[in-house]
């Protein structure tokens, strides 16, 4: 397996990458949402103010707010005219420097994606069904490195908060990109503390942090765990915390399952998705919280 985070020297440190303040739509400044993630236990957050003209093409500086056991990465939320749909484009940026330069006239998604890539970010495409992004435009952002596989607040306010089909379409045409889950909090709604990345770093600092959510050394989380994933031979083993089902899903219809109770330890036939198939862990549990590792390829032989 490629990437694998559970192959990886270090501990897990969980984070949410996408929140919003007062600096743009958000209801709560940033020292306060940075103090509610600290005390819910989360090691680092990054503010993701949309980066937009009204706000002033903000970078948040929340720098001030971390402490011994508690950092942030400087990001935004960018975007440019327009999708298919006529929307604004929204992407993630995660690691953006504080002087980042605004939108150019007549800079595409794909330009911004890629010189938010060349600055130092990780981006990622985020919130897909919420604005009903096609497939057709999200392959035009070659410089991302994930897609939002789920948004809590439109989850919460709009039913729209799942990414996983566009994930799954975008790996199918042979695009190389993990998964995320996030909050996208404003503190309008009970919109916080719903999803987040597990990330698995030596260190957790800013720079370690967003070097290993580029090597996609991390998960995903609603609530249920992924403890460990190796390959056993044509076997996919998976160990986690107590679930209902575990999933492992590849291309097309190609998928394999084992369901029942309290399932910490399972083994799946990955043959079964065939060659040349993308494989990706989705763990529910009994409460329907759930857990997605990213997509891997078996090594050649």
């Amino acid at each position: 397996m490629n990437s694998n985070p559970f192959a990886q020297p270090g501990r897990f440190f969980k984070g949410n990458l996408h929140t919003h303040s007062t600096t743009s739509d958000g209801q709560l400044p940033p020292e306060e949402v940075c103090r509610r993630y600290r005390e819910r236990g989360y090691d680092f957050i990054c503010l993701s103010d949309h980066f937009l003209p009204v706000y002033d093409f903000p970078v948040s500086d929340t720098r001030p707010f971390r402490t011994e056991g508690f950092t942030t990465l400087l990001g935004a939320e960018v975007h440019v005219p327009s999708t298919g749909l006529g929307e604004k484009w929204h992407l993630l940026a995660n690691g953006l420097p504080l002087d980042f330069a605004p939108p150019r006239e007549g800079e595409t998604a794909p330009e911004i994606a890629a010189r938010c890539a060349a600055a130092g970010a990780f981006v990622s495409i985020v919130h897909p069904a919420w604005y009903s992004l096609s497939v057709d435009d999200a392959r035009t952002i070659t410089a991302a490195h994930a897609v939002e596989v789920y948004n809590h607040t439109s989850a919460l306010k709009s039913d729209r908060g799942d990414g996983t089909v566009l994930l799954d379409q975008l790996l199918a045409h042979g695009h190389r990109l993990n998964a995320l889950a996030c909050d996208d909090a404003h503190f309008e709604a009970d919109d916080a503390f719903g999803a987040w990345v597990m990330v698995k770093a030596e260190a957790r600092e800013a720079d370690a942090l967003l070097a290993a959510l580029k090597a996609g050394h991390y998960y995903s989380s609603t609530g249920a765990e992924i403890h460990d994933l190796c390959m056993d031979g044509d076997e996919l083993v998976v160990k986690c915390s107590p679930a209902a089902g575990v999933y492992l899903q590849g291309k097309g219809s190609r998928s394999t399952e084992v369901l029942g109770h309290d399932l910490t330890h399972v083994r799946l036939p990955a043959y079964k998705l065939g060659k040349g198939s993308f494989m990706r862990v989705t763990v529910v549990d009994a409460q329907g919280r759930r857990a997605w590792s990213n997509p891997f390829w078996r090594e050649a032989g």
